[in-house]
């Protein structure tokens, strides 16, 4: 009974509700005589192309403004690297083409991160020096400025001089449509690249090589002089001014490497389907990204990689799993719809409920 107790306390029992949840999800496909292997390759699928937008909480918490619901500022970064991309048809480019058509699909993706990459690192600082200012209600602060930063750019959206036909309204001279086509582009570029299939289960080995990249790249930061200080002045920041550190410059750091993170996970996420979209599409990325680190077993307060690599499949597989084994239990029902948002929704508002409304640090 005492080693059942520090396992609840240790793994959580949130966490194993939703892990039991999952595996119910899995036994239930394979009863229901589905393609099971099929439906394990789409989890694997989504849980590398969402990691990067779950693993952005990970600065965000460990330099102390907590779960970052306003990723929505990176995620405006990383869409228009990918507009520019489009817009001047670089996976088009004859001399690129020539080379290899995935070649010239990998420069052109690789443009829109960096693109993405240069405007969130702008963006980031600002949205910092805001936080700086807002110390204890970072929480309510970011969910603010994520949703007004999309209602924002809808009026830049809309707007916007494109000359691309891939991008503009159709018959409207100006404006961006709201979902785009990245067929021409980039489209499925890293899923495709070195995957193989073991029977009906694909690997998408590009995007989850990819996806252990960023994630190794993050791990060895915090490692560093830089990142130990970072969490240092997330964990204590009375003790790290006595330290010598300078607490606000590590909090626009974390902040900054979040919003970067964002925009790379956006461009990833965004060609693992195929299509971008604006407007009001990203509006929630940073409440599922949120769910998906909680789920894995972080807090307002701590968060590792290994919650994020955990979250994010056991969120995607319930996602993916849930839809068609809802539908075999209630036909023709919205049952899958109504499970997400209490799965996402209550994960959250759990969490929230322990970190009393914020961050709780000075």
């Amino acid at each position: 009974m005492e080693n059942a107790k520090n396992f609840i306390n240790k793994f959580g029992l949130p966490r194993i509700i939703i892990t039991l949840f999952f595996l119910f999800l899995v036994v239930a496909a394979g009863g229901f005589r589905m393609n099971l292997p099929q439906l394990l390759s789409d989890c694997v699928r989504r849980w590398g192309m969402f990691g990067i937008l779950a693993l952005a909480m990970v600065p965000a918490v460990q330099c102390g403004i907590g779960l970052n619901f306003g990723i929505s500022m990176g995620i405006v970064g990383g869409l228009l690297g990918g507009i520019c991309v489009i817009e001047f048809r670089v996976a088009q480019i004859p001399a690129l083409v020539a080379v290899s058509p995935m070649f010239a699909q990998w420069v052109a993706i690789l443009l829109a991160i960096l693109i993405g990459v240069v405007l969130s690192v702008g963006i980031g600082y600002l949205y910092g020096l805001l936080l700086n200012q807002v110390k204890g209600s970072e929480m309510t602060v970011t969910t603010y400025v994520g949703f007004s930063i999309i209602a924002f750019m809808n009026m830049i959206w809309i707007s916007l001089p494109v000359k691309n036909g891939d991008l503009m309204w159709p018959n409207a001279g100006q404006g961006v449509r709201n979902t785009i086509s990245l067929a021409a582009s980039f489209s499925e570029t890293m899923n495709k690249t070195l995957s193989f299939s073991i029977g009906s289960f694909e690997v998408p080995t590009g995007l989850i090589l990819f996806f252990m990249l960023v994630c190794l790249l993050v791990w060895l930061f915090t490692r560093s002089k830089t990142g130990m200080a970072m969490s240092a002045a997330g964990a204590n920041p009375v003790f790290a001014r006595a330290a010598g550190i300078n607490v606000n410059k590590m909090r626009l750091i974390g902040t900054t490497l979040s919003t970067v993170l964002a925009a790379v996970g956006i461009i990833v996420y965004a060609q693992g389907f195929g299509f971008m979209q604006l407007y009001n599409g990203p509006m929630m990325m940073g409440f599922t990204s949120v769910a998906a680190i909680l789920i894995g077993g972080a807090s307002p307060r701590s968060a590792r990689i290994s919650h994020v690599l955990l979250g994010t499949f056991l969120f995607q597989g319930i996602m993916t799993l849930g839809l068609p084994v809802a539908n075999q239990f209630i036909p023709e029902s919205n049952l899958s719809e109504v499970m997400r948002l209490v799965i996402s929704n209550g994960i959250i508002l759990y969490a929230l409920a322990q970190a009393k409304g914020g961050s709780g640090r000075e």
